[in-house]
């Protein structure tokens, strides 16, 4: 009989922020992301803004009218929210809390003023700001999907200039070349920051025993 002691370590879960800006390839990676680490929750967003083809209520977004927005925020139920594009967006607060406490990552998808928010709540969350290749190729990008009319991605391109500028308050970039060079770039962030001393709740031996013969 062989006697081993196996390394347990009970951490808490972590928030990682993912910013980017329109045409960067944001829901591409994400959905990529989590194929790679499917324990990983996707946090849910509430939002004002009319729901797209192929988008279901609950998967993809809460949506919701802005009396019901409002009286979310009222009662303290949103971690951050913020105006984009005409529409209100939010973090609800209740199911990314309880996640971190049980020791549950968790994946938020949200722009520049919400993540500078969810930092201010939370200085342990992990902030990772997506960049296309190039403003040429975010350009083509947006003009290529098809879903915004000129003044949209006029605005849109005016967004991702003010959201770029603020790249330098993120913890880490990432590139979005090459889809799989990207996720690359993501899960190693990832398993790096799962390895973190600082998020060791409690650490010890566990003794198993093995038979051989």
């Amino acid at each position: 009989m062989i006697r081993s002691n196996r390394a347990v370590a009970e951490r808490e879960g972590a928030i990682f922020i993912l910013s980017a800006p329109s045409g960067a390839g944001k829901t591409t990676l994400i959905n990529g992301l989590l194929k790679i680490f499917p324990d990983i929750t996707l946090s849910v967003s509430y939002t004002t803004r009319s729901r797209r083809r192929g988008e279901i209520h609950g998967r993809d977004y809460f949506f919701v009218g802005k009396k019901a927005f409002a009286a979310v925020r009222a009662r303290g139920g949103f971690a951050e929210w913020a105006a984009v594009h005409g529409s209100l967006y939010a973090t609800p607060r209740r199911p990314l809390e309880r996640n971190i406490q049980r020791g549950q990552d968790v994946l938020l998808d949200i722009d520049v003023q919400g993540a500078r928010k969810i930092k201010r709540l939370y200085p342990r969350a992990v902030s990772i700001f997506l960049l296309p290749p190039s403003w040429q190729e975010l350009e083509k990008r947006l003009a290529l999907r098809g879903t915004d009319r000129k003044e949209s991605i006029r605005r849109r391109l005016e967004n991702a200039r003010r959201e770029i500028r603020a790249i330098m308050r993120y913890d880490y970039f990432v590139v979005n070349r090459d889809v799989r060079e990207a996720l690359d770039g993501l899960k190693s962030i990832v398993i790096a920051e799962r390895l973190r001393i600082s998020r060791i709740k409690a650490f010890c031996y566990q003794q198993s025993a093995r038979a051989i013969g």
